[in-house]
């Protein structure tokens, strides 16, 4: 046989921008690995320089970075990195983007407008990533703009595993802050051994930015427990909408339950003072000591990152993290 074989066995390299250093280091504890060496900093007007200290040549690379404010920064240096792998010869580079930038722009509602989610698919694509893992994808449609295997996670078992522990199964409700999300209320429901579904009626002008109108609220809700679910929870003003919507219309109490704790100001003040009786979210995003307030419950999103990363390096199945319905 001509050419040469290599002896050797796979290796797995988890690298990290700079924007949640906390979740990094959960997720390399679970996989019982240290970081990949890394310097990484700005020049003074602004540009980002990264290196790696060790070898990554013909590893198989995963490099981790979070999407808070400012999103702008934490996305250039996620593509700095990726193509910093590149060029460093990682023979496989998997995004792992657990909250997506610009998730939300994944479609025009007005023409002239941009979809800005493919964009960003486009640019990890160009500076070198091989795959993408994420959690919660605002729409299940962005899986489709990235050229390339999507490991779409579900926060849904975390979440609503810690719910159960917190509300009478039998007097509890699954509310949707819109139409949009009812199929992930089903999901949750099932979780919460059939519960009812009701959805809150809102209205949004697509002109102003974080801006929408709950009105009023459709299924039983009355004397009952509400969860309240959401992908993520930004200036917090539609979610606290709806949990005086759901107060208004007889629920017993109200438990926000969301994935992404974008939480720009004023979230944190709203969600303290909406009357929900707690709020619990993932650290996919980190949250700084002036946004905790005595409501907020935050769990880790990291083993079921590394438990994704484990199969995705192994050749295993994802989808078996999710009972085969990811």
């Amino acid at each position: 046989m001509s050419g040469i074989k290599a002896q050797g066995e796979k290796r797995l390299v988890l690298a990290s921008g700079r924007a949640h250093p906390e979740l990094a280091q959960q997720i390399a504890k679970e996989l019982d690995i240290e970081l990949l060496p890394t310097s990484a900093y700005d020049f003074a007007n602004g540009e980002i320089y990264v290196r790696f200290e060790e070898s990554v040549r013909g590893t198989d690379a995963f490099v981790l970075q979070a999407h808070p404010a400012p999103i702008n920064e934490w996305l250039m240096e996620h593509l700095i990195m990726v193509d910093t792998l590149k060029r460093a010869s990682a023979k496989r580079i998997t995004v792992v983007a657990p909250f997506y930038p610009y998730a939300r722009q994944d479609k025009k509602h007005r023409g002239r407008e941009p979809i800005s989610a493919r964009l960003v698919a486009d640019m990890y694509k160009t500076a070198g990533a091989d795959r993408l893992i994420s959690v919660d994808l605002h729409t299940a449609q962005i899986q489709g703009f990235f050229n390339g295997p999507v490991d779409h996670l579900m926060a849904i078992p975390l979440l609503a595993d810690y719910v159960r522990t917190r509300v009478d199964l039998d007097n509890v409700t699954v509310v949707s802050p819109d139409t949009g999300r009812v199929r992930v209320a089903e999901q949750w429901a099932e979780r919460l051994g059939g519960a009812p579904l009701a959805f809150v009626h809102k209205s949004r002008d697509v002109s102003v930015p974080n801006q929408a109108v709950s009105k009023q609220v459709v299924g039983l809700v009355e004397g009952r427990t509400c969860v309240l679910i959401d992908d993520m929870i930004d200036t917090g003003g539609t979610i606290s909408g709806a949990v005086q919507v759901l107060k208004n219309a007889g629920a017993k109490d109200v438990i926000i339950a969301a994935t992404h704790a974008v939480f720009s100001d004023p979230a944190a003040r709203r969600l303290s003072e909406s009357g929900a009786r707690e709020v619990v979210v993932t650290n996919t995003l980190p949250i700084p000591p002036e946004k905790n307030f005595k409501e907020l419950t935050v769990l880790s999103i990291a083993p079921l990152i590394a438990r994704a990363v484990r199969e995705v390096f192994e050749d295993g199945s994802v989808t078996s993290l999710f009972d085969g319905k990811a």
